[in-house]
C-alpha cells in the first residue's frame, strides 16, 4: 500500500482519474482521516481494516516517522534539500511544512505520477516561507534518471540532499529493480546526503492476508517485504541510530517507546 488530503476543485473531473477502482493513495488518505477519497476507496479501506486493523496505526505512524526524521535532518543535521519520491496525497505535516518550519530556506521536490495526486499537489503543496522552494514534478518511480534530471532544476546537487522513499517501493514488484532505483538516486547525490526510507513489511500474517485481498480487487498490487530486505536498501550507507527498526520505534517522542508496527525503516548517511 502506498503513501498518502485535502483539495480544491474537483479532481474527479480529470480524464485520467478512475473512481471505480480502489486507489492506494486515496485509501491511505482515508485511513489518515482525510477527505480525498471515494466510496470505492472507503469500501476497500474498510475491508482492509477488517482483515488487518493495524493498518490505521501503521498509516499514522508512518507520518509520525516522517515528521521526526525530517525534523532531525533539517533542524539538527542542517540539511535543507529534500527529494521526496512517491509523495502520495498531501496530508498534515508534509515534508515541506516540517522542513521549512525549522529551516525557512529549505527546498523540497515532490515526485509522483498520479494525476489525482498532482492535481491536489498543485493546489496545496506551496511554500510555507518566502525563502523556501516547494515544487512537484510528474515522475515515474521506475525512471530514476528522469527524476534526477527534473530535480536538478530545483535542487543543488553539489550540496547534501535527503532522498526519501516513504512507503512506496512495494509498487516495484521486483526487489532487485527496487534496490537499483534507490541506488541510482543515492548515487546521484553528493557525500553527506541522506536516505530516508520505510516500507510495509510482511511481519504479520493478518497484513499479508489483507494485502492479498486488496490486490485481488484489481487495484495496483503492493509487495510486502521483510525487514531484512528493507535493510538492504541501506547497503553502503552509514545508518543513524537505532538502525533499521519498526518505524514507530525510530527515536519515538515517548520515552516509554511505542509498540512495533508492520513497517520498517531508517535514516542513513552517504559517506
Amino acid at each position: 500500500m502506498a503513501e498518502q488530503h485535502h483539495g480544491t476543485g474537483n479532481p474527479a473531473d480529470h480524464p485520467k482519474i478512475d473512481v471505480t477502482t480502489p486507489h492506494s493513495a486515496r485509501i491511505w488518505n482515508y485511513w489518515m482521516g482525510g477527505k480525498d477519497n471515494y466510496p470505492v476507496d472507503r469500501e476497500a479501506g474498510d475491508a482492509y481494516i477488517k482483515a488487518f486493523p493495524g493498518i490505521v496505526t501503521l498509516a499514522k505512524e508512518s507520518r509520525r516517522f516522517l515528521i521526526r526524521a525530517v525534523a532531525h535532518l533539517a533542524g539538527e543535521v542542517g540539511i535543507h534539500q529534500f527529494l521526496d519520491i512517491g509523495t502520495g496525497l498531501p496530508t498534515m505535516q508534509n515534508t515541506h511544512e516540517v522542513a521549512q518550519r525549522l529551516v525557512p530556506e529549505s527546498r523540497i521536490v515532490y515526485v509522483d505520477n498520479d494525476p489525482l495526486v498532482l492535481a491536489h499537489a498543485r493546489a496545496l503543496l506551496v511554500n510555507t516561507t518566502p525563502e523556501g522552494v516547494t515544487t512537484y514534478v510528474d515522475g515515474d518511480l521506475h525512471e530514476p534518471d528522469q527524476i534526477i534530471a527534473d530535480a536538478r532544476n530545483v535542487l543543488n546537487f553539489s550540496q547534501p540532499i535527503v532522498v526519501m522513499f516513504m512507503g512506496i517501493l512495494g509498487h516495484i514488484a521486483d526487489f532487485d529493480e527496487a534496490r537499483a532505483v534507490v541506488a541510482r538516486v543515492v548515487a546521484a547525490v553528493p557525500s553527506g546526503s541522506y536516505l530516508l526510507l520505510w516500507d510495509s513489511t510482511n511481519t504479520s500474517e493478518g497484513f499479508d492476508e489483507a494485502q492479498q485481498g486488496y490486490d485481488d480487487t484489481g487495484a495496483v498490487p503492493y509487495i510486502l517485504r521483510s525487514p531484512d530486505q528493507v535493510a538492504r536498501f541501506f547497503e553502503g550507507l552509514e545508518l543513524l541510530e537505532p538502525g533499521v527498526v519498526s518505524i514507530s520505534q525510530w527515536r519515538p517522542d515517548d520515552t516509554e517507546g511505542a509498540a512495533a508496527v508492520d513497517g520498517y525503516g531508517a535514516v542513513a548517511r552517504k559517506p
